[in-house]
């Protein structure tokens, strides 16, 4: 049978204690380290992203227009949908699209439509996948600096009159660039 003099027993509890004690300080500090690295990420709240569509919907219905208008978030997933009255079935499909569209390639869905036109070896943009939709009435919403989302609005006689419409509800969000025409 093996004996410990009392000095070894003491100086294997310390160096056990020292050990866990270092090791608790570099987790503690990871914690530390990893939390204020984490990105923050700005968001549409629902509730403000319902009243711009409602301002969309509004100025286009004024303007004598039937539109939907579709609002997407940061991650291009749906966030506010609405119809008007009398408005085409395929405007949802189109507005949303375009929110989608203007949100992924961060810029107005008429700047891409006009690029492909006069840049014929763009046209597999069209194509990206099956949301991509180069047509005006998208514009991503930026706040910040930052994109959060983006806006579509389908259904008006000219993408000049969605654009119109999407710009009413960028003003509501206010958003970094509304688009207008000067």
């Amino acid at each position: 049978m093996k004996t410990y003099s009392k000095d070894s027993m003491m100086t294997s509890t310390l160096k056990s204690l020292l050990t866990g004690i270092s090791a608790f300080t570099l987790y503690t500090a990871s914690i530390q380290i990893s939390a204020q690295d984490f990105p923050t990420q700005k968001t549409l709240p629902l509730e403000l992203s319902t009243q711009a569509a409602m301002a969309a919907i509004k100025k286009c219905h004024d303007d004598g227009f039937k539109v939907s208008v579709a609002i997407v978030d940061q991650s291009g997933l749906l966030k506010v949908q609405l119809k008007a009255d009398g408005a085409g079935p395929h405007t949802l499909d189109s507005s949303r699209r375009k929110a989608y569209t203007a949100n992924s390639l961060r810029d107005s869905t008429h700047k891409f439509a006009m690029l492909v036109t006069q840049k014929p070896e763009l046209q597999s943009l069209t194509r990206l996948n099956e949301s991509i939709l180069l047509l005006g009435g998208g514009f991503p919403i930026k706040i910040g600096g930052e994109v959060v989302g983006g806006i579509g609005v389908g259904g008006a006689p000219g993408i000049e009159y969605d654009e119109v419409c999407a710009s009413a509800a960028l003003k509501v969000l206010k958003a970094d660039d509304t688009f207008e025409k000067k």
